[in-house]
């Protein structure tokens, strides 16, 4: 056990007196939005931790580097609340950072735009009793939060009214719950094979790739993948939103290569909907995915019903900016994993298999058959890990995200 760190006294002027070194501290609600900053810190999880101490509790963390940031208390329930501008929680597991039982949850994700959050749940009474953050010689940076036993008289007392940012992190999701399920689309299949290059077929190859994305899925504890084709065989896309809700889906995760007529491009990119294409790449994308339903027979394009219509709009209100941070995770994390991504990762299309607006969706086009270094990584055992180990990541955060604005979303 660690021995607390910080003297003892009076907890105002001591947490004052040690910001004012580094002049980054904002323990009141102020202007936050007016500064800006040159980047994220990333948390370091294996040297950060929240343990009892002999005395109370202490939470320490090891960021990548200094930023703007406040601690306070609320009440009713009790908890310690950080705010930062900002900080990366990606491979943050709060249940491995938080340790012994003076706190009882830990939770993490973003705060007001440009702030991130971390909100312990305390089981007892606990005042701030020192707070420091110091610059390491490297350029990283430590937190030290230290707290320390007071009557709930003395905490409601010190507490603040209300949380000047308005908001709190909702717990994340809890056993009895429910996994979050994850319907994995396989691009194509039967009729329709998809980009084919140099002996390889798109169908196979993201066939091959969701059931591995599923198993890691499913292997995860926390998540439960269903998929939308399991056999080469030509599923229509109305069919394959039919079988995401049948599933209970909370989100669908499309896979696919695409191939252009020369071997320039290479990497991944993530779509989201969008009214129309907004560039030469999107409007292939469209045209190829257009093709699938009309090589079965199938053209949907007149199907159309204005109250239907009406009520998706509707829908999209929730479902379309869940969309677009859904891309955003699955961008950083895929990266972060060492999956090569084309240099415009983030991309908007029409396309029919994102139209679901009863839950987030996105299309993930992993790379180019039409380049060989492409091809090479979608055949490498190795490199596909890469790609799968960076869809899971990506939806863990997500999904960790989405739990910490459930109290704002829209009623």
């Amino acid at each position: 056990m660690r021995p607390r760190r910080g003297a003892r006294g009076g907890p105002g002027m001591r947490i004052w007196g040690k910001m004012k070194g580094i002049g980054l501290a904002l323990l009141l609600a102020g202007p936050l939005s007016a500064q800006e900053f040159s980047g994220l810190a990333r948390l370091d999880a294996a040297e950060s931790h929240v343990a009892d101490t002999r005395r109370g509790l202490e939470l320490e963390l090891a960021l990548s580097q200094t930023v703007p940031w406040r601690v306070f208390t609320l009440d009713e329930p009790r908890r310690l609340v950080l705010d930062f501008a900002e900080v990366d929680w990606t491979g943050a597991d709060p249940e491995a950072l938080l340790s012994g039982t003076r706190a009882s949850a830990l939770r993490v994700g973003r705060g007001r735009p440009g702030w991130s959050r971390l909100v312990l749940d305390l089981a007892e009474p606990l005042a701030v009793e020192s707070a420091e953050m110091r610059a390491q010689p490297s350029g990283a940076a430590r937190l030290r939060v230290a707290l320390g036993p007071v009557s709930a008289e003395a905490f409601a007392e010190r507490a603040r009214p209300a949380d000047p940012a308005g908001e709190t992190l909702a717990p994340p999701r809890v056993a009895g719950a429910g996994p979050l399920v994850v319907a994995v689309d396989a691009g194509h299949g039967g009729v329709d094979p998809g980009a084919m290059r140099e002996g390889l077929v798109e169908a196979d190859l993201m066939l091959q790739l969701a059931r591995e994305t599923a198993e890691a899925l499913n292997r995860s504890g926390n998540m439960r993948a269903v998929l939308t084709r399991d056999a080469d065989a030509f599923v229509p896309l109305s069919e394959r939103m039919t079988i995401a809700r049948a599933a209970g889906a909370d989100l669908l995760l499309s896979l696919h290569a695409d191939a252009l007529e020369e071997d320039e491009a290479s990497g991944g990119s993530v779509y989201t909907l969008s009214d129309e294409a907004k560039d030469t790449a999107s409007g292939r994308m469209v045209e190829r995915h257009q093709r699938g339903d009309l090589l079965a027979g199938l053209d949907l394009s007149r199907q159309d019903d204005r109250v239907a219509t009406a009520l998706m709009d509707l829908a999209r209100i929730d479902t379309a900016p869940q969309s677009e941070r859904l891309a955003q995770a699955l961008v950083a994390s895929l990266g972060a994993a060492g999956a090569h991504l084309n240099s415009r990762p983030r991309r908007s299309a029409p396309l029919a298999v994102l139209n679901a607006a009863d839950f987030p969706s996105v299309l993930v086009e992993v790379g180019f058959l039409s380049n060989a270094g492409d091809r090479a990584r979608l055949v490498d055992p190795a490199s596909r890990a890469r790609i799968v180990a960076g869809l899971v990541a990506g939806l863990r955060n997500w999904a960790a995200e989405e739990a910490a604005r459930a109290p704002l979303r829209r009623r």
